[in-house]
């Protein structure tokens, strides 16, 4: 069985979108007059939680981790820092349609001839949004955040989960504290 050029395009096309779907976009800002070497404690506040303790609660800990790893310390008494996490869930449609005309002329009604079909799909898609803000105590004003946003399985296996949480807070951490100038 021959399979037309433009079927195998199309599989092409839509396996690479499908991986580039997944990747994870991650930003970050800061207060440039802030000196980042005097924080070395730090805790959290409530911000925003999922509808999933769990989740809320491996995100902490991802972070606590993230943060201990760069000398810091938890202090939920006297803080330098606090911690304020916010996320969110947001559900949007995705339309495609592929159509399977064939490219060659042939037997078959009217010109060029031959028979396709056009196919439509629509796919939910689930975006999640982790904020990760970094609270001055001593100033009371913010000076990082960091967002990480990424498509999202609506019913990930726990390990998934973890996975997931334990790379968002990576990344978006990664230029936590911020090169000096």
């Amino acid at each position: 069985m021959r399979i037309p050029v433009r079927n195998v395009i199309t599989a092409l096309v839509v396996m690479v979108a499908a991986a580039t779907v997944f990747a994870q976009k991650v930003s970050f800002d800061f207060d440039k007059t802030a000196d980042f070497t005097k924080f070395r404690t730090f805790a959290f506040r409530e911000g925003t939680k999922s509808n999933n303790p769990l989740v809320d609660e491996r995100i902490v800990t991802a972070i606590a981790g993230a943060l201990t790893a760069r000398g810091m310390t938890r202090d939920d008494t006297r803080p330098d820092l606090v911690v304020v996490t916010h996320l969110t869930f947001e559900k949007s449609k995705d339309i495609s349609t592929f159509s399977t005309a064939p490219m060659y002329g042939g037997y078959g009604w009217g010109w060029g001839g031959g028979w396709g079909s056009t196919d439509i799909r629509v796919v939910d898609i689930l975006t999640g949004t982790l904020v990760i803000d970094l609270v001055d105590v001593a100033k009371g004003s913010m000076i990082w955040r960091g967002i990480g946003t990424k498509e999202v399985k609506s019913n990930p296996k726990p390990k998934d989960v973890d996975k997931n949480v334990s790379q968002a807070v990576t990344k978006i951490l990664k230029n936590f504290p911020p090169a000096a100038n």
